[in-house]
């Protein structure tokens, strides 16, 4: 019968222990539930219940779960319904902003040539003023 409870209380204390060390060695992020320092408590004061709902409820989950899965192909859209991002070359709405700045551009760059064709006008018409010939 002692042999028995010595290997139960040895079970429970490498349980324990095994808990323990996997709690500690786990980000503070990942634990599920409740925070670490309560978990580390759950573990110490109520063995060995406590490693067992460590390991069961506060135990990080490798999968995801829910809507925060992987995909899955054949979930969602199909196929040919599935939005696809456009390039910008085949935008129509790109392609009309681009066409509407190439306009202004020119159209500005048409103003700074009369303007400048106009002060070198000015500037030829006091150059051949102030000459006497």
């Amino acid at each position: 019968m002692i042999r028995l409870y010595g290997l139960l209380f040895l079970i429970d204390l490498i349980l324990v222990v095994v808990a323990l060390i996997d709690c500690l060695s786990t980000e503070e992020f990942a634990v599920r539930n409740l925070p670490k320092v309560a978990w580390v408590f759950i573990i110490l004061l109520f063995p060995p219940i406590g490693p067992i709902v460590w390991f069961v409820a506060g135990r990080p989950q490798h999968q995801r779960a829910g809507r925060a899965g992987a995909w899955k192909p054949g979930s969602g859209f199909p196929e040919y319904e599935r939005p696809r991002p456009v390039a910008p070359d085949d935008d129509p709405e790109f392609l009309r902003g681009k066409s509407r700045e190439r306009r202004d551009d020119d159209e500005l760059f048409r103003k700074w040539e009369a303007d400048l064709r106009r002060r070198e006008e000015d500037l030829r018409r006091q150059d051949g003023e102030s000459e006497p010939s």
